[in-house]
């Protein structure tokens, strides 16, 4: 599944192409994804002004005159920017056709994805949004707030900082590093961790998103004639994906267990 990073680059390339643009059509190709796509969606949105492209969380909001578009990429979803007449495939199941040419096309092979179109007034309270945590990146997620938070909590940290209502968008990848980085042991009990030790992971957290971000800034070209996928930022992960190998700090091998059904990595000597 697409990370925050992952999500806010693509936040990032698309966001130049779509706004100041008006939306001439939308075309719904397959309605059921993870949630029916909203009911009357393309004629709401034709003839709309797009705003600006934000984020909160790992949903991507695309702010128009005629309300909010609010989209995920579920597990394998990509968005790009394709010129408006290019021929769909398969699972192209929805495009954003925009005056001048061009449309945002939204392919989902897993269909896990989802799309709605939501009054502005409506935003902060729906379902989806109304229960949501801090952004990680925000000042409101602090070492104060995750401590107190944490008080008392038996689950493990690494399943606590990756539920999205304390704090969105630390998925299962930036999770194992963040972690790693922090000399935390994934499976310790979240309210057996002291406040000092959360400061030092409440910066890590920061650190291994922002630097993910950054390096897919640099790296990542652009989003019209791309696949639409900026991928993970493999060459930095120290943990993830490298069960078995050597640490890079100490040199002992690598552990991986499961942990809520996810791969979880980590290293016996630097984690404690």
């Amino acid at each position: 599944m697409p990370e925050l990073p992952e999500v806010e680059t693509t936040c990032r390339g698309i966001a130049p192409c779509l706004e100041g643009k008006i939306v001439e059509a939308a075309i719904i190709r397959q309605a059921k994804l993870r949630w029916p796509v909203t009911r009357g969606l393309a004629k709401k949105i034709r003839g709309a002004l797009i705003e600006k492209v934000t984020r909160r969380g790992k949903y991507i909001l695309i702010e128009t005159t005629s309300g909010v578009l609010m989209m995920h990429l579920g597990m394998s979803g990509s968005l790009k920017i394709v010129p408006s007449k290019q021929l769909s495939e398969k699972h192209d199941h929805f495009d954003l056709v925009l005056a001048g040419g061009k449309a945002l096309r939204f392919t989902d092979p897993r269909k896990f994805g989802s799309i709605f179109l939501i009054k502005k007034e409506d935003l902060d309270q729906h379902k989806l949004l109304k229960n949501l945590g801090p952004e990680p990146l925000d000042d409101d997620f602090s070492v104060e707030y995750l401590y107190r938070l944490s008080r008392n909590k038996k689950v493990a940290i690494k399943t606590f900082v990756m539920n999205s209502h304390n704090v969105v968008g630390v998925g299962n990848i930036y999770a194992n590093e963040a972690l790693f980085r922090a000399g935390i042991k994934p499976d310790r009990p979240a309210g057996k961790i002291s406040k000092a030790r959360y400061g030092v992971l409440v910066e890590e957290i920061k650190t291994v998103l922002a630097e993910a971000i950054k390096q897919g800034g640099t790296t990542l070209k652009d989003f019209t004639g791309s696949d639409g996928k900026p991928g993970y930022f493999k060459q930095e992960l120290q943990v993830y994906g490298r069960a078995g190998l050597p640490c890079e700090v100490c040199g002992k091998p690598l552990i991986e267990i499961r942990m809520a059904q996810r791969s979880t990595v980590y290293c016996a000597q630097c984690q404690k």
